[in-house]
């Protein structure tokens, strides 16, 4: 019993300065950036996987995208009226952000229902790519609830777009507190890729 109680603290120990010894290094953890500094982190590496349902019924899985660029726009929802609803309709009807090559996604926590209803109300929001993340886990994964866009920040998504190349690779992220159309911008970023 001893025996095993010593090994224990010598484990304990060993680990704690291995901790210590890991953090001192100067390499930035992800724990300890900003929810800002963890979006720019975001590019250069592979996006995560997820399967969403969308407001019509299909599903998106964002795996099975590889081939083409993806343009994800997480953003607030049925709530962020005008401005996110503008976004996203903006963003779904233009032809350079939705064809053969380059596929565009707005993600929101609302239900379908609610999409029904407002695609109703403003039948160009049917026509682009709306993706329900009804329990916030895509937009947890992607660190989307605690940027400066987010006006209900660690419960809703602001207006922040990641671009995800043929490969599966993030090679653009950017925070939008001014919540503009940005299709332009997002369309000069793509011709980088």
């Amino acid at each position: 019993m001893k025996f095993k109680l010593a090994l224990l603290a010598v484990i304990t120990v060993f680990g704690g300065a291995f901790i210590f010894v890991a953090n001192k290094s100067g390499d930035k953890t992800i724990t300890n950036m900003s929810p800002a500094d963890k979006l720019a982190n975001m590019i250069g590496k592979p996006a995560p996987d997820f399967s969403l349902p969308s407001h019509n019924g299909q599903t998106f899985n964002l795996a099975q995208q590889r081939g083409k660029k993806v343009v994800l726009f997480f953003n607030e929802g049925i709530m962020c009226y005008p401005a996110c609803w503008n976004q996203m309709a903006s963003l779904g009807s233009d032809g350079r952000l939705n064809n053969d090559k380059v596929v565009s996604a707005s993600i929101v926590a609302d239900t379908k229902d609610q999409w029904v209803e407002a695609v109703k109300k403003m039948p160009e929001l049917g026509q682009g790519t709306l993706l329900l993340d009804t329990d916030m886990a895509v937009s947890r994964q992607y660190g989307m609830l605690l940027l400066e866009s987010s006006m209900h920040r660690g419960s809703k998504p602001g207006h922040t777009y990641v671009i995800v190349d043929e490969e599966g690779i993030v090679q653009y992220t950017s925070d939008d507190p001014q919540m503009g159309i940005r299709n332009d911008a997002i369309v000069a970023e793509l011709s980088k890729i």
